[in-house]
């Protein structure tokens, strides 16, 4: 429904004179219904157009007079910040694409866009040649000499090539570390690694309005890690790295780049190098900016990582009555947030009930949370669950307990240890089972 309603909500007619177009064809028409562009600056993007991506994959999007150069975003399906590219528009000529979800983009027309796929191909092409020859262990360093020759001479014919064009900002950002003698990988890997970010300008409007930035802090994050070092200490090693290159960005950029940095680590579930982060940088950065939502947001993940001792909370709703860090006897703890009136919580939790009840006695208990406007339908509900510790959570997504842990949908489960430490949150009951049963 709500990705209807996006769509829907913005599918109007443009009303002024076309000055040029984007057009293209995207290879597997099937899965894609519209196109959108945006128009992107630092920190915001404005929606500029639409088209229908036809059945035979074709689209075309209008850009009137009012379009000025710079960088584009086109949005081909939902969530939109997964399903995206970029695009230099000049202002100066139309751009002719097709897309393919595995190969790319290739540019028919735009002399800009292809100058830019050209210099990565290019690029990309001698860094696997220096990659295989250090793969090869050569003795022939003349020949490692002339590679970085070609390297050097690329970026420079680049460079001039791409004189008055948008597209020079990226390639001068992008210009590698080219060594002047031959050194052994070791070496060339730590040099490397030093000057990685010393032709980026983080205060480059042009490169904030791309994915640029934040694809070279990946790609240095998650990239240079050397053999033999512990991953996680290594990612938080060169997180100090990057930092330190973008100490004299505005704090606005540094807060995207690095939030985009922790929702990455999130998702990978390495817990501490989020919270890394978020401890040592974003924290400060969001309160500096006032930005309580994010200094909550942050805070209570930390207080949900693997390994935190989960927040307590009263069972019984009174100061001091019994808490869950009071309860014993059991070797795991299930708290669970749901609600009565969600459907995806009825069928879900009856499926948790039965399980509980094939496991040994003393194994696992479930603390059950319900999320609840009043508890009319709630106090009815639980009696169907008669050997879970129920609480009531009024407010709903105004609840304590709820806010403590992060919680924004229903059913969510966090898995305790007899500590009451978290040791895993899967995503569903059958995440569930299966974590239980790998137990067994």
């Amino acid at each position: 429904m709500l990705k209807q309603f996006f769509f829907s909500s913005i599918l109007l007619p443009s009303l002024l004179f076309s000055q040029h177009v984007i057009k293209g064809k995207f290879t597997n028409a099937d899965d894609y219904k519209y196109a959108l562009l945006y128009r992107i600056q630092p920190t915001s993007s404005e929606y500029i157009t639409n088209s229908e991506i036809n059945k035979d994959g074709s689209f075309e999007l209008k850009l009137d007079s009012t379009a000025t150069a710079g960088m584009y975003k086109i949005v081909y399906a939902m969530p939109k910040e997964e399903y995206n590219f970029d695009v230099i528009y000049n202002a100066k000529e139309d751009i002719d694409l097709t897309f393919d979800s595995e190969k790319g983009i290739t540019y028919q027309a735009s002399h800009e866009n292809k100058l830019m796929t050209g210099y990565t191909k290019s690029m990309s092409m001698i860094s696997q040649s220096i990659a295989k020859f250090y793969r090869e262990q050569s003795k022939d360093t003349a020949a490692l000499m002339s590679i970085f020759k070609t390297q050097r001479d690329t970026q420079a014919s680049f460079e001039a090539a791409a004189q008055g064009t948008i597209a020079l900002q990226f390639i001068k950002a992008n210009k590698p570390y080219i060594p002047d003698l031959f050194e052994d990988i070791k070496t060339y890997i730590e040099h490397l690694k030093a000057h990685f970010f010393d032709s980026v300008d983080f205060n480059n409007t042009t490169l904030q309005s791309s994915s640029f930035l934040s694809e070279r802090m990946f790609n240095y994050i998650f990239g240079m890690v050397t053999a033999g070092n512990h991953k996680l200490e290594a990612y938080k090693s060169n997180i100090d790295t990057f930092c330190d290159a973008m100490k004299d960005a505005l704090l606005t950029i540094k807060r995207s780049l690095l939030l985009q940095l922790w929702q990455k680590m999130v998702d990978a579930q390495f817990d501490t190098v989020a919270n890394y982060i978020s401890d040592t940088y974003l924290i400060d950065i969001a309160k500096t900016l006032k930005d309580q939502e994010l200094v909550d947001g942050l805070v209570h993940y930390k207080n949900t990582s693997l390994q935190s001792k989960a927040p307590d909370f009263s069972l019984d709703g009174t100061e001091n009555g019994n808490k869950l860090s009071d309860l014993s006897g059991y070797e795991y703890y299930v708290v669970v947030f749901w609600s009565s009136t969600c459907s995806h919580c009825l069928h879900e939790i009856p499926i948790l009930e039965s399980f509980v009840k094939t496991l040994d006695k003393g194994f696992l208990k479930v603390v059950a949370v319900g999320l609840e406007d009043d508890d009319k339908t709630w106090s009815k509900t639980i009696k169907e669950f008669p050997d879970f510790i129920h609480v009531l959570g009024l407010g709903k997504w105004d609840n304590k307990i709820g806010d403590d842990y992060g919680v924004t949908a229903t059913p969510t489960y966090f898995i305790l240890d007899k500590a009451k430490r978290i040791i895993d949150k899967p995503d569903d009951v059958e995440a569930l089972k299966s974590f239980f049963k790998e137990k067994e």
